[in-house]
């Protein structure tokens, strides 16, 4: 029996003992041999047949099978780990070899790598993945270095212009600023009321309200630093509504010191209605002078689609006269609709109510919209034009020259 013993542990020893070791299962090994040599040493004890002999052999065999399965059941790993970290290796072994693979990755984005169909459906994943990764590599760089030249321009600018920081700057800067503002309370009280209307929220995004309120943001600057500025209303205007918090990203502190009229009562409530004039492009009766006595209404809305006709059905529902600016009379337009942002009707409203000159006005259209202003009058342009429609259509060359010599004589 003790020589059985001393062979168990010298195959243990040798052979069970390091794999036990390498997969942390040493001390259950130990109780497992010694619940065995036991066994052997009562089997011996009740047998008391010395002739008997130990198969060492077969019990080694039991014994590496009994290791194996332990070790398979407490070792191993679930299969979506095991999953995960053969995809992390194919990634590494893809990465050495070259080809366009995310430097970081996530567990989501690894778990879609693993379900993709096919091995070109992974490929073109991971270069999605990486054209991704590099993109926002890029915009991260580009706004560094963007930032980087601000602070460079500003620090340039604060070294140059030390000068112009001065306190006789700052002071004319204020003056001014003061000047406007009482330009600004006088025409609250005296001056020629200019009504927006604030009623078109739900015909456009929140992208169009905002630019919808920049252009208002942009029409109240020029007005308050003009000679004489009109007394601005914002009609039809509801608190907590998108034009409001908008106008208060703006204008911050200072939208409670604005020196406009803001209600929430409609125009026609307000004035009289003989006395409105509501201005939009799709009027039929074209705006031929400037009226200082009639309140010129303005459309508070940017639409993208260029949605015709909705300012007009409002003030016809309203039963408002309507107005559009003489463009097509004073400009040769080539391209575009002829919408306005609303800084270019209000440049154009007060130039017009301080010199009357409509050339002078039509000069904040952009230049983009048309070829030039108009030198002949239109009745001539209208004749060249129809002679023009007369060759395209393929009349005759002499009956054409005899209408051009009728209606152009050579003197």
């Amino acid at each position: 029996v003790q020589s059985a013993n001393m062979l168990l542990r010298k195959i243990v020893r040798s052979s069970a003992l390091p794999f036990a070791a390498q997969h942390g299962m040493k001390k259950d090994l130990f109780l497992l041999s010694r619940t065995l040599s036991l066994s052997l040493c009562l089997k011996q004890d009740k047998s008391c047949e010395p002739s008997e002999k130990l198969d060492l052999d077969e019990w080694k065999k039991v014994m590496k099978s009994r290791l194996q399965e332990e070790v398979s059941e407490t070792v191993s790993e679930p299969k979506e780990l095991s999953s995960l970290a053969a995809a992390h290796e194919t990634l590494e072994m893809w990465r050495l070899a070259g080809r366009a693979v995310p430097e970081n990755i996530s567990e989501e984005q690894l778990k879609t790598f693993m379900e993709c169909p096919s091995k070109s459906a992974k490929k073109k994943y991971l270069k999605y993945l990486h054209l991704k990764e590099l993109r926002k590599k890029n915009d991260k760089r580009k706004m560094d270095e963007k930032r980087e030249r601000k602070l460079e321009a500003q620090d340039q600018a604060s070294k140059t212009d030390e000068t112009k920081k001065s306190s006789f700057v700052c002071m004319w800067s204020s003056i001014m600023d003061k000047a406007y503002n009482w330009r600004a309370a006088q025409s609250m009280i005296f001056g020629q009321p200019l009504v927006f209307d604030m009623s078109y929220e739900k015909e456009m995004s929140v992208r169009e309200v905002t630019n919808t309120v920049r252009q208002i943001v942009l029409s109240e600057g020029c007005n308050r630093r003009s000679v004489d500025p009109f007394h601005i209303h914002f009609c039809n205007f509801k608190d907590d509504s998108l034009y409001h918090r908008e106008f208060i990203k703006q204008y911050r502190e200072a939208w409670g010191k604005l020196l406009v009229t803001v209600t929430d009562q409609c125009y026609t409530e307000i004035f009289p209605k003989d006395k409105l004039i509501y201005l939009t492009a799709d009027s039929p009766k074209v705006m031929k002078t400037f009226d200082h006595d009639k309140i010129y209404i303005v459309g508070s809305m940017v639409d993208k689609s260029i949605k015709t006709g909705v300012s007009l059905a409002r003030a016809k529902r309203l039963g408002l006269e309507t107005a559009a600016f003489p463009l097509e009379k004073y400009l040769l337009w080539s391209t575009g609709a002829k919408n306005l942002t609303l800084d270019q009707v209000m440049r154009i409203l007060l130039t017009l109510k301080d010199t009357a000159d409509w050339k002078k006005a039509l000069e904040f259209v952009p230049k983009r919209k048309y070829c030039g202003f108009v030198n002949k009058p239109v009745k001539e342009l209208k004749k060249t034009l129809d002679l023009i429609n007369t060759l395209k259509i393929g009349k005759g060359r002499e009956e054409v020259q005899k209408q051009f010599a009728k209606s152009y004589p050579k003197k």
